[in-house]
């Protein structure tokens, strides 16, 4: 957990609620706990409105924030959901999740609790935290951005994709993808602190504004999402064996010891290569490079119960 996190309590006539559920995550699961937890929150005198269209539930919560009224738009869903939310509301609108999505790495990281009752004690009683997000070819995220075999692995996962996505889904593509991907060469160009421009020429590379990734795999375990910085890494070499070894190393956590592997800190990125090399971000497919990316910070005001991040 980052050592430090701007928070501030929420102010007490913030009395409205919205919750959006997702209906591909989790489906009669997440309707369940999304309608217990706003009889919870009414029977606390919270205002509180639920809706399946992202839309709709965007321009209410826009509304009642822009009013001063908005306590937390709540995603009943994964990161997926949660993107989605902060890619369409305004900067300072305060989100929270009820996990019940394919991948739950942001409300695993700050314990936020698909349980009714503890999401509602955390909506009433909980602090909303300052944290950086990152801008990828105009679009937020809020957990890192892959480029290369992570992110082709990803493509192949959501091409196939007929319903709920599981750890299972992925062991097909991965075998897939260790024996045919190429690791093309990426260029990246960065800037730390204003400073002049580096290159670095990686085969795979990510960057980290949370230090959270699939299967619980500690790739950049020092990534802090308050400080401003995007935690880029990346391994140097590619084809077959190397791939195969990069693999098995980020598996048994031992990568950062590798000769071939670099890492770096930067506020803004470029990445670009002469094939077409995908990028994907917070686990869902983003496109192909080039890929420009910066820190925003403090671009996410999330609800967390206070002992999250410190505070209690």
């Amino acid at each position: 957990m980052p050592a430090v996190i701007s928070t501030a309590a929420i102010p007490r006539d913030a009395d409205r609620v919205v919750i959006l559920i997702n209906p591909k995550a989790g489906q009669n699961a997440a309707q369940l706990w999304a309608q217990r937890l706003a009889e919870l929150l009414r029977k606390r005198n919270f205002h509180t409105e639920l809706f399946t269209d992202l839309a709709e539930a965007t321009l209410q919560a826009n509304r009642w924030h822009a009013e001063g009224r908005l306590r937390a738009l709540v995603g009943a869903g994964g990161d997926g959901t949660a993107a989605e939310l902060v890619n369409q509301t305004a900067e300072g609108v305060p989100i929270t999740l009820l996990p019940a999505g394919n991948s739950n790495l942001l409300a695993r990281y700050f314990h936020l609790s698909r349980d009714p009752e503890t999401l509602c004690r955390t909506l009433a009683e909980g602090v909303a935290a300052k944290l950086d997000a990152g801008l990828a070819n105009g679009r937020v995220f809020l957990l890192m951005a892959g480029c290369g075999f992570d992110a082709e692995v990803v493509r192949r996962v959501h091409a196939r994709r007929t319903g709920r996505v599981s750890h299972c889904t992925y062991v097909r593509p991965i075998a897939e993808a260790v024996w045919s991907y190429e690791f093309p060469e990426l260029r990246v160009q960065y800037q730390q602190d204003g400073l002049a421009t580096t290159e670095q020429s990686v085969r795979w590379m990510f960057a980290f504004n949370l230090p959270c990734y699939g299967g619980g795999l500690r790739i950049a375990p020092q990534a802090d999402g308050s400080d401003g910085l995007l935690d880029a890494c990346g391994f140097r070499r590619g084809h077959l064996w190397p791939g195969l070894g990069y693999v098995a190393n980020i598996l048994l956590g031992r990568h950062q010891g590798l000769a071939d592997w670099t890492a770096w800190r930067a506020r803004q990125l470029r990445i670009t290569s002469e094939a077409q090399v995908p990028y994907q971000l917070d686990g869902d497919p983003g496109g192909v490079l080039p890929l420009d990316i910066r820190v925003l910070p403090g671009r996410l005001t999330l609800v967390v119960p206070a002992e999250a991040v410190g505070g209690g």
